[in-house]
């Protein structure tokens, strides 16, 4: 393997401009919230002073509990201990529970939060730096996270689903057997079937299945995963769900944000709620406010308000966070320092500044975090030989065919020949036609922008023409185009770690690891 190129996001035109202006500081009150060496010095300054001994301990004693059936390495049982330190922080990275990992940039995102950790250990050698991964075991869509792709074969499995995907038990694994079959005789198959055959057991939740999963991978690197439905850690958190309740406070506080976000950018990533709060029963569903009464939505469940203020009291743990909450709860359990999160995380993340100054937890650095992309020899010989760039392949990919097939056109040539000199002379015309009456100014004028409609017809016609005429041409760019964004998209976001481990095993885990690029937001383009 050899990285051929590291291309910024800024370079990239499918990024989105908020997060460019966000990397590029160009957000007000958001300049020291991007990632430096000075950022992060503030921000363990401001985080020491807000986490107590008291959420140390029980942050260590939940990662114990919650941890405890797993074989652990040296690296994991030290960063628990030291959690009880006040000289020890996190950094965080979060995702769903999809099946066998999902799409392959939950391990990038996993590697990052790692070497992140190292990085600040480097810079920063009087404090410790644990990574973390918070799995979204609460959500409740089955749909989003029960299957994976791999380049040959599509996998998924059924389960009774409505709750939190956490707490639902595997039966089926009629999906391990048809995995065997196309990995087995991969030179490290064998290990990834044994993985998913240790992870994916009958009678297993999902929240098992994907710590022993993600803990066969990344023990050795200290990473320590949080399931944050536990009932311990929300108690810590009440005080935030009863105002949310009582005041539907986070709608309220992040107003401002959301209305300078929309008007900027056009729309926010997601729209807070009256009551940002789920309830937890049978099912996982949103609770809602009638002026009177408080009712969980699609159940028959009601409360009053003194009744619903004492059901969260007794009972913690069966209130749970939407998307926009849960950074919120994140934050509050956990010393942490940063969020590496995909450009969608980090988007509505933006909208809830105010909202953390209001609660008195501090806001953290936010990092989005690193792409990568593996392509074969074969296929950056192809990309060469018609004298494209990598790059190319990440700007808007019609203009650049569209270029490639009219290249050197000798017709095109003339028509821009001809428009050029089209305007040039409607230029002194219309220079002229300003010294007589108005009426002959605009049908001048609009003559010129009906002529030039007509070059466009012409180039447009040329190009149809050109791509019956150069079809070889035209298939093998988009052929292309497929391999480097299979299904039309990026690679990280449909294939699974699987495609890659099979032929590299651990030391593909390792090398990933070397090429992430912490201080800045990057697509790391891999030569395999």
């Amino acid at each position: 393997m050899k990285t051929i190129n590291k291309i910024s996001f800024n370079d990239i035109e499918s990024i989105p401009q908020l997060v460019k202006d966000f990397l590029n500081q160009d957000i007000e009150g958001f300049e020291n919230k991007t990632f430096s060496v000075e950022h992060f010095s503030q921000q363990i300054h401001l985080k020491k002073d807000s986490f107590s001994s008291e959420q140390r301990n029980i942050l260590s004693d939940v990662f114990e509990k919650q941890l405890s059936d797993l074989t652990l390495s040296s690296k994991q049982k030290e960063n628990i201990e030291n959690l009880k330190l006040p000289n020890t922080f996190t950094i965080t990275t979060g995702h769903q529970l999809n099946l066998f990992s999902g799409p392959v940039f939950f391990v990038y995102k996993i590697l990052q939060t790692i070497k992140t950790c190292t990085y600040l250990k480097e810079n920063f050698p009087d404090f410790n730096f644990v990574p973390v991964y918070w799995m979204a075991s609460e959500d409740h869509d089955f749909a989003e996270i029960n299957h994976f792709k791999t380049e040959n074969n599509y996998y998924e499995i059924n389960e009774k689903s409505g709750g939190p995907v956490g707490r639902i038990q595997i039966n089926e694994t009629y999906f391990i057997s048809e995995f065997e079959k196309e990995f087995k005789d991969s030179v490290f198959g064998t290990e990834l079937i044994l993985m998913l055959k240790e992870s994916y057991k009958v009678g297993n939740t999902l929240t098992q299945a994907i710590q022993i999963l993600v803990n066969r991978l990344f023990s050795k690197f200290g990473l320590l995963l949080l399931d944050g439905d536990s009932k311990e850690l929300k108690e810590q958190i009440k005080d935030v769900f009863k105002d949310e309740l009582l005041n539907f406070s986070l709608q309220k506080t992040s107003k401002d944000k959301v209305d300078f976000l929309t008007d900027k950018y056009g729309k926010v990533q997601v729209n807070p709620r009256e009551i940002n709060l789920f309830y937890l029963s049978e099912t996982r569903d949103r609770i809602d406010f009638n002026g009177q009464k408080y009712f969980v939505v699609d159940t028959d469940i009601q409360f009053t308000e003194e009744e619903i203020t004492t059901e969260l009291e007794n009972h913690p743990e069966k209130f749970s966070p939407n998307a926009l909450m849960r950074p919120v709860y994140q934050e509050k359990v956990l010393p942490n320092l940063a969020y590496i999160g995909g450009n969608a995380e980090i988007m509505y993340w933006l909208e809830l500044k105010d909202y953390f100054s209001k609660l008195n937890i501090p806001f953290p650095i936010l990092i989005p975090r690193n792409s990568m992309l593996f392509l074969k020899e074969k296929t950056l010989g192809k990309i060469e030989k018609l004298d494209l760039t990598i790059e190319d392949f990440f700007q808007n990919f019609t203009v650049i065919t569209n270029r490639k097939i009219l290249n050197d056109n000798p017709i095109l040539e003339l028509l821009d020949k001809k428009e050029e000199m089209l305007v040039h002379n409607f230029a002194a015309l219309k220079e002229s036609a300003e010294t007589t009456e108005k009426s002959f100014g605009n049908m001048v004028k609009a003559e010129e922008v009906r002529q030039l409609k007509s070059f466009k017809r012409m180039k447009k016609r040329l190009l149809h023409a050109e791509k019956i005429k150069q079809n070889e041409l035209l298939e093998r760019l988009e052929n292309l185009f497929l391999n480097v964004h299979p299904s039309k998209t990026w690679q990280e976001r449909v294939f699974n770690f699987s495609v890659f481990f099979s032929d590299e095993g651990y030391p593909w885990l390792e090398n990933c690891l070397e090429e992430m690029v912490v201080q800045d937001s990057k697509l790391i383009i891999v030569a395999i």
